[in-house]
């Protein structure tokens, strides 16, 4: 139902409900509150006190400095009391003799008096008060929302089977959209809210299983000369890990099979993820298709632009970024239109309306959020299935990566290539700084560059971080006179950034400040230091990405934090480079946005459920979820008809 067909929502509220994210009934429905405020009465000798009574005496108000008020009553809660509060006097016209209030403040004994924090209309009554909180905007508050979800009155369609509601209990879901926005006790709404949950993730888990399904007969099919491939190996400067040629074994296979693949390529920092990649782009290529590497900044897919045509010359190879000019975008349009372009790199412009294929077979994604359904309807509506490899440098711990990414296979490299080193890290206080510098001086006296890291560019009001101008400030201090310092940061124009990044290369700049827009890909063989401060307000995945941008050449490397807080959780970076081993930790510490992040995947976005902390319930509708397809059961052909809906985007 429309915003402007429910009662009591005018087109002012309906412009207002928009901007929370709410165009019509059922979102209305499901904007489930954040947080709920339990209120329980007290004792009156309790230190802060919740008591509920009648006001025996209208509202007194008294005007003070600065615009500010008191205002006083008596209220009856079994006694009489007297009650102020400040700055409310704009409710003296609600508070007369008769009214009901629950309070929220201080007691005075000898006084008789109670200092309120806040009031609120209406009576405790015999139960604990539930209150819901909603997140709202200008305009309206959670009071007024709540009231506009009750006026909603329509049927709403429970996506769990009742086979499954009825063997783990569940209540409907009518009951628990009531429930969840007006608790009756914390038993129900506990109930309410797991019941919800659970019919997030079990849908969620029936796409995943029913894309995987659908892979089984819709791909390209190429004749492959494996010995090619082989040959191509043989003939790189450096040898393969073994690893490495498990995962190149899998692409093959999936490439020159009849499925599509949708293959997870993940690997530490370091392991020699791209190599594999290009190799995937030259199998296609052999295939005879054309193929797309999308990496998440210019500064990256110039650098994998540079490195493929040394590796394979014979390809003809466009690059594709915003900087190129119209005369040369049209000449890379005409270029993959015609198919004499083999393989393009670019960003996510790879994809747009203006990009068209003659035949593309291979799209990559580098350090991206997975290739989601928006990109393969976007390519599906040209008339392109093409096999997708997506990289990441976040290991995901295999246990819940098999469970949740149930539409894709994984290729995982744990070993390093040979001849690197095992990359020192240290956690340091801002007090051991001079330890810093020393082990700076070392490392650029050696003709090694190094990397600064600040969190932040500007100045915070609330927050006193290193950012880069101090930074820059201290190490032209310590620095300037011998060596060359730079910064980079986000407020570059991409052609500033590359200068900076093309002369930190060259060994022009021998100290680069940076923000994490260095984090990914970089890659600058001669930079063995990276210093990282205020380091407590990354999480251990992103450290762990940022360590890898040194230690890429068999030169011995050094990762140093400063920080004076969270110093038992940055110690488990001093204690292991096993990016599988950390991810696992952080997953454990900050739950699964940071490793999975909500663009991955519109399917990824849950109201309620957690990944990490509702893991086992994961399982459990996995498992229902493959049960249930099974089934094929006409009695539940609503829910069927979900997973059609994926037809038209994947």
């Amino acid at each position: 139902m429309e915003l402007e067909n429910i009662k009591g929502i005018g087109p002012k509220t309906a412009n207002i409900l928009r901007r929370l994210g709410i165009n019509n009934s059922y979102d209305l429905l499901t904007y489930y509150p954040f947080r709920y405020v339990i209120i329980k009465r007290t004792d009156l000798n309790d230190e802060k006190v919740i008591l509920d009574g009648v006001v025996e005496s209208n509202a007194v108000v008294t005007y003070l400095r600065n615009h500010k008020d008191k205002m006083q009553f008596r209220l009856n809660i079994g006694k009489l009391v007297d009650v102020v509060i400040f700055n409310r006097g704009f409710l003296k016209n609600k508070i007369v003799v008769g009214t009901k209030l629950i309070i929220f403040g201080k007691y005075d004994k000898k006084k008789n008096i109670i200092v309120c924090s806040d009031i609120k209309f209406g009576l405790l009554g015999s139960e604990t008060k539930i209150e819901p909180v909603y997140h709202v905007t200008t305009g309206i508050n959670s009071n007024q929302l709540n009231n506009i979800i009750n006026m909603v009155d329509e049927d709403i369609i429970d996506y769990v089977p009742s086979y499954l509601n009825d063997k783990y209990e569940l209540p409907s879901k009518d009951f628990c959209i009531k429930e969840i926005h007006n608790p009756h006790n914390e038993i129900m709404l506990k109930k309410a809210i797991n019941k919800l949950k659970y019919e997030e993730l079990f849908l969620f888990m029936l796409k995943m299983n029913y894309l995987k399904s659908k892979k089984v007969q819709d791909g390209l099919i190429r004749n492959v000369d494996k010995n090619k491939v082989l040959d191509f190996i043989d003939n790189l400067p450096f040898k393969l890990t073994l690893d490495q040629i498990k995962s190149v074994d899998e692409i093959y296979d999936d490439l020159t099979s009849n499925k599509r693949m949708n293959r997870l390529l993940q690997g530490d920092v370091g392991s020699g993820k791209t190599i594999v990649s290009f190799i995937a782009l030259y199998i296609n290529y052999l295939g005879g298709y054309q193929g797309a590497l999308m990496a998440p900044t210019e500064i990256l897919a110039r650098q994998h632009y540079n490195n493929l045509v040394k590796l394979l010359p014979n390809l003809k190879v466009g690059l594709l970024t915003g900087k190129l000019k119209a005369k040369e975008k049209r000449e890379i349009y005409g270029g993959l239109l015609d198919g004499s372009i083999d393989v393009v790199i670019g960003t996510h412009a790879l994809i747009s309306e203006e990009v068209k294929y003659k035949n593309l077979g291979l799209v990559i994604t580098d350090e991206q959020h997975r290739f989601g359904v928006n990109q393969r309807s976007n390519l599906k509506n040209k008339g392109i299935m093409p096999d997708v490899l997506y990289m990441s440098a976040t290991p995901i711990p295999r246990t819940y990566a098999i469970t949740l990414f149930g539409d894709m296979d994984i290729s995982s490299i744990k070993t390093k290539p040979t001849g690197r080193k095992e990359i020192i890290s240290y956690l340091k206080k801002e007090s051991e700084i001079k330890d810093v510098l020393t082990k700076m001086y070392e490392e650029l006296k050696a003709n090694h560059q190094v990397y600064v890291i600040a969190p932040l560019i500007e100045e915070s009001e609330k927050i006193s971080l290193e950012n880069v101008k101090k930074l820059q400030d201290k190490m032209n201090l310590a620095f300037g006179k011998l060596y060359t310092i730079d910064v980079m940061h986000g407020k570059l124009s991409n052609k500033e950034k590359e200068d900076v990044m093309k002369r930190f290369k060259n060994n022009e700049v021998q100290i680069l400040i940076s923000t994490t827009v260095i984090e990914v890909g970089v890659d600058v063989p001669n930079a063995t230091v990276m210093v990282v401060f205020d380091s407590y307000r990354f999480g251990l995945s992103a450290l762990h990405q940022l360590r890898g941008r040194v230690g890429r050449n068999d030169l011995q490397s050094y990762f140093i934090m400063i920080s004076d807080k969270e110093a038992e959780r940055l110690k488990i970076l001093t204690k292991t480079n096993d990016g599988f081993e950390i991810s696992e930790a952080d997953f454990k510490l900050r739950g699964s946005g940071d490793l999975f992040g909500t663009r991955q995947s519109g399917d990824m976005q849950f109201k309620l459920a957690n990944l990490k902390r509702d893991f086992k319930m994961v399982v459990k509708a996995k498992e229902d979820s493959l049960e249930f397809m099974n089934k094929k059961d006409p009695k539940y052909q609503y829910i069927y008809d979900v997973l059609k809906q994926l037809d038209s985007l994947d």
